[in-house]
Protein backbone atom coordinates (compact mmCIF):
# COMPACT_ATOMS: atom_id res chain seq x y z
CA UNK A 1 0.00 0.00 0.00
CA UNK A 2 1.37 3.95 -1.02
CA UNK A 3 2.52 5.68 1.55
CA UNK A 4 0.63 8.67 1.07
CA UNK A 5 1.12 11.06 4.17
CA UNK A 6 4.26 12.58 2.66
CA UNK A 7 3.16 16.45 2.44
CA UNK A 8 1.99 18.31 -0.62
CA UNK A 9 5.23 20.57 -1.89
CA UNK A 10 3.98 24.67 -0.95
CA UNK A 11 3.28 27.39 -3.65
CA UNK A 12 7.25 28.47 -2.90
CA UNK A 13 8.72 25.06 -3.57
CA UNK A 14 7.23 24.12 -6.96
CA UNK A 15 7.80 27.87 -7.89
CA UNK A 16 11.07 27.19 -6.72
CA UNK A 17 11.49 23.85 -8.97
CA UNK A 18 10.06 25.30 -11.88
CA UNK A 19 12.76 28.19 -11.63
CA UNK A 20 15.53 25.88 -11.48
CA UNK A 21 15.38 24.29 -14.67
CA UNK A 22 17.58 26.21 -17.64
CA UNK A 23 16.05 26.18 -20.76
CA UNK A 24 18.27 25.80 -23.44
CA UNK A 25 16.71 27.57 -26.42
CA UNK A 26 13.02 29.17 -26.89
CA UNK A 27 11.44 26.07 -27.46
CA UNK A 28 12.19 24.93 -24.38
CA UNK A 29 11.27 28.21 -23.06
CA UNK A 30 8.03 27.96 -23.95
CA UNK A 31 7.85 24.44 -22.70
CA UNK A 32 8.15 25.60 -19.19
CA UNK A 33 5.75 28.55 -19.20
CA UNK A 34 3.28 26.35 -20.63
CA UNK A 35 4.12 24.20 -17.15
CA UNK A 36 3.92 26.66 -15.27
CA UNK A 37 0.44 27.57 -16.96
CA UNK A 38 -0.93 24.01 -16.30
CA UNK A 39 0.38 23.91 -12.56
CA UNK A 40 -1.05 27.40 -11.99
CA UNK A 41 2.18 29.32 -11.52
CA UNK A 42 0.58 31.73 -14.28
CA UNK A 43 -2.74 32.96 -15.64
CA UNK A 44 -3.41 32.74 -18.96
CA UNK A 45 -3.08 36.32 -19.48
CA UNK A 46 0.10 36.43 -18.25
CA UNK A 47 0.69 33.77 -20.44
CA UNK A 48 -0.17 35.41 -23.46
CA UNK A 49 1.67 38.88 -22.71
CA UNK A 50 4.88 36.68 -22.12
CA UNK A 51 4.63 34.78 -25.40
CA UNK A 52 3.80 38.28 -26.61
CA UNK A 53 7.07 39.79 -25.82
CA UNK A 54 8.86 36.99 -27.11
CA UNK A 55 6.71 37.28 -30.52
CA UNK A 56 7.95 40.86 -30.73
CA UNK A 57 11.37 40.24 -30.24
CA UNK A 58 11.09 38.25 -33.58
CA UNK A 59 8.88 40.48 -35.79
CA UNK A 60 9.49 43.36 -37.93
CA UNK A 61 7.53 46.65 -38.84
CA UNK A 62 6.69 45.15 -42.69
CA UNK A 63 4.34 42.63 -40.80
CA UNK A 64 2.13 44.75 -38.58
CA UNK A 65 2.24 48.15 -40.48
CA UNK A 66 -0.82 50.03 -41.92
CA UNK A 67 -0.09 49.34 -45.85
CA UNK A 68 0.85 52.95 -47.96
CA UNK A 69 -2.93 52.18 -49.82
CA UNK A 70 -4.56 52.37 -46.75
CA UNK A 71 -3.10 55.27 -45.14
CA UNK A 72 -4.93 58.17 -43.80
CA UNK A 73 -2.93 61.49 -44.31
CA UNK A 74 -3.17 65.33 -45.09
CA UNK A 75 -1.89 67.09 -47.94
CA UNK A 76 -0.30 70.38 -46.48
CA UNK A 77 -1.49 72.27 -49.78
CA UNK A 78 -4.84 72.05 -48.45
CA UNK A 79 -6.84 74.57 -46.43
CA UNK A 80 -7.43 73.92 -43.03
CA UNK A 81 -11.03 74.36 -43.68
CA UNK A 82 -10.77 71.51 -46.08
CA UNK A 83 -9.07 69.42 -44.05
CA UNK A 84 -11.29 69.80 -40.83
CA UNK A 85 -14.52 67.57 -42.09
CA UNK A 86 -11.75 64.55 -43.13
CA UNK A 87 -9.93 64.65 -39.82
CA UNK A 88 -13.39 64.19 -38.37
CA UNK A 89 -14.88 61.79 -40.16
CA UNK A 90 -11.72 59.73 -39.72
CA UNK A 91 -11.53 59.98 -36.15
CA UNK A 92 -7.63 59.55 -35.99
CA UNK A 93 -5.41 61.91 -33.50
CA UNK A 94 -2.45 62.28 -35.65
CA UNK A 95 -1.74 62.12 -39.29
CA UNK A 96 0.89 62.20 -41.64
CA UNK A 97 1.32 65.31 -43.56
CA UNK A 98 2.27 64.84 -47.00
CA UNK A 99 3.42 67.77 -49.65
CA UNK A 100 1.43 66.31 -52.99
CA UNK A 101 2.10 62.36 -52.99
CA UNK A 102 2.45 60.24 -50.23
CA UNK A 103 6.16 59.73 -50.68
CA UNK A 104 6.77 63.01 -49.87
CA UNK A 105 5.56 62.99 -46.27
CA UNK A 106 6.79 66.47 -44.31
CA UNK A 107 5.53 65.56 -40.78
CA UNK A 108 3.05 64.54 -38.54
CA UNK A 109 0.01 66.71 -38.04
CA UNK A 110 -2.14 66.56 -34.64
CA UNK A 111 -5.61 66.62 -34.43
CA UNK A 112 -6.28 68.56 -31.55
CA UNK A 113 -3.67 71.03 -33.69
CA UNK A 114 -6.97 71.90 -35.60
CA UNK A 115 -9.13 72.87 -32.57
CA UNK A 116 -8.21 76.50 -33.39
CA UNK A 117 -10.21 76.53 -36.24
CA UNK A 118 -13.23 76.33 -34.45
CA UNK A 119 -12.87 79.56 -32.66
CA UNK A 120 -12.01 81.47 -36.12
CA UNK A 121 -8.29 81.38 -35.31
CA UNK A 122 -6.33 81.75 -38.90
CA UNK A 123 -3.96 78.42 -38.70
CA UNK A 124 -0.64 77.70 -40.81
CA UNK A 125 -0.96 74.17 -41.44
CA UNK A 126 3.34 74.02 -42.02
CA UNK A 127 3.86 75.57 -38.13
CA UNK A 128 1.54 73.28 -36.61
CA UNK A 129 3.76 69.67 -38.11
CA UNK A 130 5.64 67.93 -35.73
CA UNK A 131 8.57 66.01 -36.96
CA UNK A 132 8.05 62.54 -38.36
CA UNK A 133 10.14 59.33 -37.67
CA UNK A 134 11.02 57.58 -40.65
CA UNK A 135 11.78 53.85 -40.07
CA UNK A 136 13.22 50.77 -42.10
CA UNK A 137 10.58 47.88 -43.09
CA UNK A 138 13.35 45.27 -41.23
CA UNK A 139 12.96 47.42 -37.99
CA UNK A 140 12.85 45.00 -35.08
CA UNK A 141 9.23 45.30 -32.94
CA UNK A 142 11.04 45.50 -30.11
CA UNK A 143 13.32 47.75 -30.85
CA UNK A 144 10.98 50.40 -32.34
CA UNK A 145 9.04 50.07 -28.51
CA UNK A 146 11.63 51.24 -26.80
CA UNK A 147 12.39 53.73 -29.55
CA UNK A 148 8.55 54.95 -29.08
CA UNK A 149 8.82 55.01 -25.68
CA UNK A 150 12.43 57.12 -25.17
CA UNK A 151 11.09 59.66 -27.78
CA UNK A 152 7.71 60.02 -26.93
CA UNK A 153 6.63 59.53 -30.47
CA UNK A 154 3.39 57.42 -31.05
CA UNK A 155 3.46 56.64 -35.23
CA UNK A 156 6.49 55.88 -37.38
CA UNK A 157 6.40 56.04 -41.35
CA UNK A 158 7.99 52.95 -42.80
CA UNK A 159 9.99 53.52 -45.79
CA UNK A 160 11.88 50.73 -48.25
CA UNK A 161 15.36 50.22 -49.47
CA UNK A 162 15.13 52.99 -52.07
CA UNK A 163 13.27 55.48 -49.60
CA UNK A 164 9.68 55.14 -51.29
CA UNK A 165 6.77 54.99 -48.55
CA UNK A 166 5.83 51.74 -47.33
CA UNK A 167 3.61 52.38 -45.16
CA UNK A 168 2.85 53.53 -41.40
CA UNK A 169 2.95 51.65 -37.89
CA UNK A 170 1.76 53.26 -34.41
CA UNK A 171 2.76 52.28 -30.89
CA UNK A 172 -0.44 50.67 -30.38
CA UNK A 173 0.09 48.74 -33.41
CA UNK A 174 3.25 47.06 -31.54
CA UNK A 175 1.46 46.62 -28.11
CA UNK A 176 -1.52 44.86 -29.50
CA UNK A 177 1.17 42.03 -30.47
CA UNK A 178 2.12 41.93 -26.31
CA UNK A 179 -1.40 42.71 -24.74
CA UNK A 180 -4.12 41.68 -28.05
CA UNK A 181 -6.42 43.82 -28.90
CA UNK A 182 -6.91 46.98 -27.42
CA UNK A 183 -10.25 47.42 -26.49
CA UNK A 184 -12.33 50.96 -27.56
CA UNK A 185 -16.10 51.71 -26.77
CA UNK A 186 -16.90 49.37 -29.58
CA UNK A 187 -16.05 46.35 -27.59
CA UNK A 188 -18.22 44.27 -25.93
CA UNK A 189 -17.73 40.84 -23.77
CA UNK A 190 -16.06 37.89 -26.25
CA UNK A 191 -18.55 35.95 -23.97
CA UNK A 192 -21.34 37.23 -25.61
CA UNK A 193 -23.43 36.40 -28.72
CA UNK A 194 -22.17 37.47 -31.89
CA UNK A 195 -24.93 39.28 -32.88
CA UNK A 196 -26.30 41.80 -30.42
CA UNK A 197 -29.66 43.66 -31.06
CA UNK A 198 -29.81 47.04 -30.99
CA UNK A 199 -32.47 49.56 -29.90
CA UNK A 200 -32.60 51.00 -33.64
CA UNK A 201 -33.38 48.22 -35.17
CA UNK A 202 -30.10 47.24 -36.18
CA UNK A 203 -27.41 44.94 -34.95
CA UNK A 204 -23.85 44.78 -33.80
CA UNK A 205 -22.25 41.57 -35.15
CA UNK A 206 -18.87 39.79 -34.92
CA UNK A 207 -16.80 39.62 -38.18
CA UNK A 208 -16.22 36.74 -37.08
CA UNK A 209 -19.75 35.46 -37.26
CA UNK A 210 -20.54 32.99 -39.67
CA UNK A 211 -22.77 34.16 -42.49
CA UNK A 212 -25.22 30.99 -41.67
CA UNK A 213 -25.57 32.41 -38.21
CA UNK A 214 -26.38 35.68 -39.48
CA UNK A 215 -28.91 34.91 -42.11
CA UNK A 216 -30.78 32.64 -39.68
CA UNK A 217 -30.57 35.97 -36.97
CA UNK A 218 -31.67 38.47 -39.39
CA UNK A 219 -33.92 36.93 -42.11
CA UNK A 220 -30.64 37.46 -45.10
CA UNK A 221 -29.92 34.89 -47.44
CA UNK A 222 -26.20 35.52 -47.92
CA UNK A 223 -24.74 32.56 -49.87
CA UNK A 224 -21.50 30.92 -47.64
CA UNK A 225 -20.38 29.16 -50.70
CA UNK A 226 -17.05 31.87 -50.83
CA UNK A 227 -17.20 33.52 -47.91
CA UNK A 228 -17.59 31.50 -44.33
CA UNK A 229 -17.58 34.95 -42.22
CA UNK A 230 -19.63 37.88 -42.12
CA UNK A 231 -16.46 39.67 -42.10
CA UNK A 232 -15.15 37.71 -45.15
CA UNK A 233 -18.30 38.99 -47.15
CA UNK A 234 -17.70 42.91 -46.43
CA UNK A 235 -14.10 42.32 -46.86
CA UNK A 236 -14.63 41.27 -50.36
CA UNK A 237 -17.66 43.68 -50.79
CA UNK A 238 -14.73 46.92 -50.13
CA UNK A 239 -11.90 44.99 -52.42
CA UNK A 240 -9.64 45.53 -49.68
CA UNK A 241 -9.85 45.47 -45.92
CA UNK A 242 -11.80 48.34 -44.69
CA UNK A 243 -11.43 50.98 -41.58
CA UNK A 244 -13.23 52.35 -39.13
CA UNK A 245 -16.06 54.35 -39.65
CA UNK A 246 -16.42 53.10 -43.62
CA UNK A 247 -19.70 51.14 -44.57
CA UNK A 248 -21.06 49.16 -47.68
CA UNK A 249 -24.56 48.78 -48.59
CA UNK A 250 -24.33 44.63 -49.38
CA UNK A 251 -28.02 42.50 -51.06
CA UNK A 252 -30.27 45.10 -48.71
CA UNK A 253 -27.95 45.56 -45.82
CA UNK A 254 -25.79 48.55 -44.65
CA UNK A 255 -22.71 47.18 -43.74
CA UNK A 256 -20.78 49.74 -41.73
CA UNK A 257 -17.29 49.21 -39.37
CA UNK A 258 -17.22 49.58 -35.94
CA UNK A 259 -13.93 48.16 -35.31
CA UNK A 260 -10.85 46.81 -37.48
CA UNK A 261 -7.24 47.60 -37.64
CA UNK A 262 -4.82 47.00 -40.11
CA UNK A 263 -5.37 43.36 -40.40
CA UNK A 264 -9.19 42.65 -39.69
CA UNK A 265 -12.44 43.82 -39.29
CA UNK A 266 -13.77 42.85 -35.61
CA UNK A 267 -16.82 44.42 -35.06
CA UNK A 268 -19.74 45.82 -37.87
CA UNK A 269 -22.98 47.62 -37.26
CA UNK A 270 -25.89 45.94 -39.81
CA UNK A 271 -28.73 48.27 -40.43
CA UNK A 272 -31.53 46.74 -43.13
CA UNK A 273 -32.00 49.13 -45.77
CA UNK A 274 -35.52 50.52 -46.41
CA UNK A 275 -37.27 47.96 -49.34
CA UNK A 276 -33.84 46.73 -49.66
CA UNK A 277 -33.80 43.13 -51.88
CA UNK A 278 -31.70 40.25 -50.27
CA UNK A 279 -29.23 38.00 -52.09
Amino acid sequence: MNDDSSPRPSFLERLTSWLSREPDNREELLELLHAAYENNLLDADALSMIEGVMQVSEMQAREIMIPRAQMDVVDINESPEQLLPYVIETAHSRFPAVDGDRDHVVGILLAKDLLRLCGGEQVDLRDQLRPVVFIPESKRLNVLLRDFRASRNHIAIVVDEYGGVSGLVTIEDVLEQIVGDIEDEYDYDEDEDNILSETDGGFRVKAQTAIGDFNLATGASFADDEFDTVGGLVANAFGRLPKRGEAVEIGGFRFRVLRADSRRLHTLNVTRLPQGGLL
